[in-house]
């Protein structure tokens, strides 16, 4: 199998969120936002024609995602090893599409849910393998999500560690930028109030 793999990532603990939550909170990827879980909304973006195959990586509240999303359509890959940080996450994302036969993947995180299937096939349609390791999104000329991952690149991504997700890696390879705006934004949730200031942002949007 070759082509694009989505691969989503949500397996840290969200622990800044759930300390501004409170007890009895949902984990992050459940937090309703505009009547669904987050981790939906961010999946969601990850619809784009152009993706061959959806990987959801879990780590700190996997069974309760699982039980509390609908993730239908996307394989779910457990991270046991999410508390040393993005990297953790990343590599499990990437080894499954590895695995699976895909040559390069797409890559979207779980609390980002303003993120669009647009962007997502603008980036997937920039693509020269020949040429290019990596692609990022920019929205008003700043790097942000999605990011897609050549096969060239699978194998520095296996050796990275801690909390640095992918951009140690780039930074010694071939990338380029593909501005997306208008297509959606990269605005992420760290609190609980983040939840009303996206939705009114989306809101605005339509």
């Amino acid at each position: 199998m070759s082509g694009v793999a989505g691969v989503l990532l949500a397996a840290g603990a969200g622990a800044r969120f759930a300390a501004a939550a409170g007890d009895g909170a949902p984990p992050k990827p459940l937090a309703p936002f505009r009547g669904r879980p987050l981790v939906e909304h961010a999946l969601a973006a990850l619809a784009a024609p152009d993706v061959a195959a959806r990987f959801v990586v879990l780590g700190a509240q996997a069974d309760a995602v699982v039980a509390g999303a609908d993730l239908a359509g996307a394989e779910v890959v457990r991270c046991a090893g999410w508390a040393e940080g993005l990297s953790a996450s990343l590599r499990a994302g990437v080894a499954a599409a590895s695995d699976a036969g895909f040559d390069a993947v797409v890559i979207v995180l779980g609390d980002q849910p303003l993120l669009s299937a647009a962007a997502v096939a603008r980036v997937i349609a920039a693509r020269q393998p020949a040429r290019l390791d990596a692609l990022r999104a920019t929205y008003d000329g700043v790097p942000a999500h999605p990011t897609l991952l050549e096969a060239s690149t699978f194998a520095a991504v296996a050796q990275l560690r801690g909390d640095a997700g992918a951009r140690q890696a780039l930074a010694a390879m071939r990338v380029a930028q593909v501005p997306c705006d208008g297509l959606g934004r990269p605005d992420d949730v760290d609190a609980p109030a983040d939840l009303a200031r996206l939705e009114a942002l989306a809101d605005r949007r339509g």
